[in-house]
């Protein structure tokens, strides 16, 4: 553990202290709280990502020194602070999960979300290489080029018929690697009828959202009643 007193001179009140590990340094910041500088050879640039559970991150180029990647973040601190504050708020009612609920969800996930994976792809007639469990800060999941599905662990904690809709959509992009017209044809018509099937089975939110559907007057009713209904959620 070794103090950082070379930023005195950017900001008298923050004490920095830093822990060295392979390709990353943590810091501890009297404001900000944690920072994670990560180093990867796949970063072409410096970025900072903020996060309400896993904190603040800076991406750093393989090449580029710890003490310029501290003067990039010194550089955006209000930003992060502004960021940090907007987040509280904005979460201020959400349950924030511990480290062991997270470690519970991911199990849960795991079991779970490959295995409808399977379920929906034989009934669409989707093939992808493999699916993989992430705990994403952006993201409800995605889909590669190579046909790799990164799925989020928050998924499990979506009704049956919002998680659906997210596997659905990364199968779409199997056939479809944009979001043009074609995707959204495609994503309407598995919707629907995978909604149908669990309006069949008694599934009352997805009742809810079939009346919801049928009474829009969006383009693609289905995806739009879904979509609307997924920012609900919050991704923690």
């Amino acid at each position: 553990m070794i103090i950082l007193k070379s930023f005195y001179h950017l900001n008298s009140f923050s004490t920095f202290t830093a822990t060295d590990m392979k390709g990353e340094k943590t810091i501890h910041d009297s404001e900000i709280g944690d920072v994670t500088f990560r180093k990867s050879v796949r970063s072409s640039r410096m970025s900072i990502r903020v996060h309400p559970l896993k904190g603040v991150t800076v991406s750093v180029p393989y090449v580029v020194p710890y003490a310029a990647a501290m003067l990039f973040l010194q550089a955006r601190r209000d930003w992060v602070l502004e960021t940090l504050a907007r987040q509280k708020e904005r979460f201020k009612d959400v349950h924030v999960p511990s480290e062991s609920e997270l470690e519970s969800l991911r199990r849960q996930a795991k079991k779970e979300l490959p295995h409808r994976l399977v379920q929906l792809a034989s009934r669409y007639g989707f093939v992808y290489n493999r699916v993989s469990i992430k705990h994403n800060a952006t993201n409800w999941g995605s889909c590669s080029a190579k046909g790799n599905i990164n799925l989020n662990l928050n998924i499990v904690r979506l009704p049956r018929v919002l998680q659906d809709y997210v596997l659905l959509h990364e199968l779409c992009h199997l056939r479809h690697q944009d979001h043009g017209h074609a995707f959204h044809l495609l994503l309407e018509h598995v919707l629907t009828d995978n909604m149908l099937k669990l309006v069949d089975d008694g599934d009352e939110m997805a009742l809810e959202m079939a009346r919801k559907a049928a009474a829009s007057k969006a383009k693609y009713p289905v995806d739009h009643t879904c979509t609307r209904a997924i920012r609900q959620y919050q991704l923690v």
